[in-house]
This record gives C-alpha cells, sequence and structure tokens, in this order.
C-alpha cells in the first residue's frame, strides 16, 4: 500500500466535518507516543513557546544530571539519547529560535558534563555538529535575534561562525 500525498491528505481533510477530524485524531494518537507529544504540543505549547522551551531545558538538565560517567561507552549513550529527545521537541515547534535556544542549552550542558570525563572523538563530532545547526538556525533569525544569539555564544567560547 502507497501513502496518499499530503496534498490528497490536506483535500480530504479540509471537506470533513470537524467531529470526523476530532475521532481522526484521537486515533492516530492512541498508537504512537510522538503523535500524541505532537497534538499535546499543537493543543496546549504552541501559544506558549517561552514555557516549553524552559521545560524542555529542565527536562534536559534532569537527564544530563542522571547521565552515567562511569565509562566513555555510557556516557556517550546517555549523550545521543538526550540529543534524540531533543530533536524530537525541536521538531514539534519547528521555530528556529526555539531551536537555537534548546541546542545552545545542549552545548552547555555538553561542555559541563565533559569536565569530568576523558576527550572523546566522537563527543566532539556530536558537538561540533550542533554548533553547525545552530549557525544554521541562528542564520535565518531576524538581524537582531542574530546578534543576540552570536553574542551569547561568544560569550559562553561556543565557537561560531558567521
Amino acid at each position: 500500500m502507497t501513502p496518499t500525498s499530503l496534498s490528497e491528505l490536506k483535500k480530504e481533510l479540509i471537506l470533513m466535518p470537524s467531529s470526523e477530524l476530532v475521532k481522526i485524531c484521537i486515533r492516530l494518537a492512541k498508537y504512537k507516543k510522538e503523535n500524541k507529544e505532537l497534538l499535546g504540543y499543537l493543543l496546549f505549547d504552541s501559544n506558549y513557546e517561552l514555557d516549553y522551551i524552559t521545560r524542555i531545558k529542565n527536562e534536559m538538565d534532569v537527564l544530563f544530571g542522571a547521565m552515567n560517567t562511569s565509562s566513555i561507552y555510557y556516557a556517550k549513550k546517555n549523550i545521543r539519547k538526550i540529543l534524540r529527545i531533543t530533536n524530537r521537541y525541536i521538531r514539534y515547534s519547528g521555530q528556529k529560535q526555539t531551536e537555537a535556544e534548546l541546542r545552545i542549552h545542549f552545548c552547555i550542558k555538553l561542555r559541563q558534563a565533559f569536565i569530568h570525563l576523558p576527550a572523546s572523538a566522537s563527543v566532539d563530532n556530536i558537538f561540533n555538529g550542533q554548533i553547525l545547526k545552530i549557525n544554521q538556525a541562528v542564520s535565518v533569525l531576524h538581524e537582531d535575534l542574530q546578534h543576540d544569539y552570536i553574542e551569547e555564544l561568544r560569550r559562553l567560547n561556543l565557537n561560531i561562525k558567521h
């Protein structure tokens, strides 16, 4: 079975009565955790982006605090898990400012966590990849916001290229 195109789905959803749309949304949310999280974001958090960012940062702080640092192997697994979760929340929002905020926070927490751990090429690659993504996100923001983020990154000693 081939998936239906988004334009066809959109046309069909426009014609559908609202009660049917509610049933479809509930059914989608039932079967996948990510669908439920996205629906929750769209309904409750999309109008309160700053609160959403703060909540995600707090969750990241908890995850970094619980990170297993007994060996670099376990630390890397935990870092990848935190990054996966962060990327999922960034996808839900879809806003570049939210992406920049969360990625900067991730880099700060990663740098703080690895003060106590030995150097690792793969962790450096993760860190550098996040810096590149921060650069991409910041580059499409308004000039005033770009300037603010660039200054913040310089202050934090994160290597940003602009």
